[in-house]
């Protein structure tokens, strides 16, 4: 009875390791596709300039390689590799709202 506990609890244990990480995943890719929506709407509305719009757009992408990147060793990031790119799309995330509501209108 003891072993069949233990093992339903390392069971469990692993499928909400599992569903936090595929949440993880989710949650990155939710953010790109948010911040990229922000940055189309900054240029519809002409809250963004062209260059304000290509450096964030650039900056986007370096971001996106890195995320490829490292994924490339078994598609999985780690939980230090998930709290840097974090840190990069919250730094990102503030930039679009200054460049958005700054002075610079096209």
């Amino acid at each position: 009875m003891k072993k069949l506990f233990a093992s339903m609890i390392v069971a469990g244990a692993l499928v909400s390791f599992t569903g936090i990480a595929t949440a993880q995943q989710g949650h990155i890719q939710q953010r790109k596709k948010n911040q990229q929506k922000r940055i189309g709407e900054g240029v519809e509305n002409g809250s963004l300039t062209a260059g304000e719009a290509t450096r964030l757009e650039n900056r986007e992408a370096k971001l996106n390689e890195e995320i490829r990147e490292d994924r490339a060793d078994g598609g999985k990031l780690t939980a230090k590799e998930r709290a840097k790119i974090n840190r990069k799309q919250n730094r990102l995330s503030k930039d679009i709202y200054k460049q958005k509501h700054d002075a610079q209108h096209q």
